[in-house]
């Protein structure tokens, strides 16, 4: 039997056609808008997925390339970065394919939170970049996540770049984890002159570990903070994605280099909350610290201080809370070395 291909609904929402399942090796050259339906959620209307097709000349070596965001719906600089790449590419000439998937957690964005959630009162809500490439016969978000990963994702990329920020209440400096036993994931992590990449060997459940171990070299690429607009950010990781599509020959122009330098590292450590009150951070993102120095102060109630927090070793700091209030157990500073 034939591959199925690109499957059409009787639907149009907005304007675009809705699908059910993309194939963009049978799409014609141009510039294509769907919305993608991966299932019904729990008042049986369908949740819908933005999806941008652009289809060049195909011929040569240049790759179809995979971009998605907002698969944690706190993390919108991410999504925005992909928006803005969408908006670059309509006046650009493209070689290759490349798609875009800018919210991938519909549910997520609309409730203002990182996780899935379920109308079904005994699940939990769900960290879908926990849980890839899902389950068509588990729960909803196991569910929502084989749709999309089956159906749209796994067979429309020879690379990948999945953007995210830290979650709300906490910040990243522009960063990105890439798995160092693949050579492709590495060129790709410099290409986005980052602040700081981290050696990833990548978690199970994970988007970008879910495409590396399907043969598709992956980055994750952190766009500062949770649910706050940083306009600076944005630009540098659309500058980054553009420098992507130039040096794999989907788009023309110099491959521009790195301003400063990237520091890389293979170890994290994080400092946590052991009392519950406010915690002040006296470092900031990017900054080299020693072993010992003074990481966050923390007060009660009153303003009295209760605890001091230092580092545990020499570092970069990679993330500190935004957020005062940290309970125990809550991030307070997260250093790579």
């Amino acid at each position: 039997m034939a591959e199925m291909k690109t499957r059409y609904t009787d639907d149009v929402l907005q304007g675009h056609q809705v699908i059910t399942r993309l194939d963009v090796d049978e799409l014609p050259v141009g510039c294509h808008r769907f919305w993608f339906r991966p299932q019904e959620n729990g008042i049986g209307q369908s949740w819908h997925l933005p999806v941008v097709v652009y289809r060049g000349e195909q011929g040569g070596n240049a790759p179809k390339v995979m971009i998605t965001a907002g698969v944690h719906g706190d993390e919108l600089n991410g999504v925005v970065t992909a928006q803005k790449v969408i908006q670059y590419l309509a006046e650009q000439a493209v070689a290759g394919t490349v798609v875009i998937v800018p919210t991938v957690n519909v549910s997520g964005m609309l409730m203002h939170t990182r996780d899935f959630i379920m109308s079904d009162p005994d699940a939990s809500p769900t960290n879908l970049n926990r849980i890839f490439p899902g389950n068509p016969e588990g729960d909803a978000a196991q569910r929502y996540i084989a749709s999309i990963w089956y159906d749209l994702l796994a067979h429309n990329a020879d690379i990948a770049v999945d953007l995210h920020t830290q979650t709300r209440g906490a910040a990243y400096p522009l960063y990105v984890f890439a798995d160092y036993r693949i050579p492709q994931t590495v060129k790709m992590a410099r290409l986005m002159n980052p602040d700081c990449i981290f050696d990833d060997p990548g978690d199970e459940g994970v988007l970008e570990t879910v495409w590396n171990r399907s043969g598709i070299p992956s980055i994750t690429v952190e766009v500062g903070a949770g649910k706050v607009l940083q306009p600076d950010m944005i630009a540098r990781s659309v500058d980054g994605v553009l420098n992507i599509l130039k040096a794999e020959g989907v788009l023309e122009g110099e491959v521009s280099q790195p301003q400063h330098e990237c520091y890389e590292g293979k170890q994290i450590f994080t400092v946590r909350a052991t009392l519950g009150g406010f915690a002040l951070p006296q470092v900031e993102i990017g900054e080299r610290v020693e072993i010992g120095q003074l990481l966050a102060v923390q007060y009660d109630s009153f303003g009295d201080e209760i605890q001091r927090y230092h580092a545990p070793t020499r570092g970069y700091v990679l993330s500190v809370n935004l957020d005062p209030m940290r309970e125990p157990g809550t991030l307070l500073v997260r250093l790579i070395k």
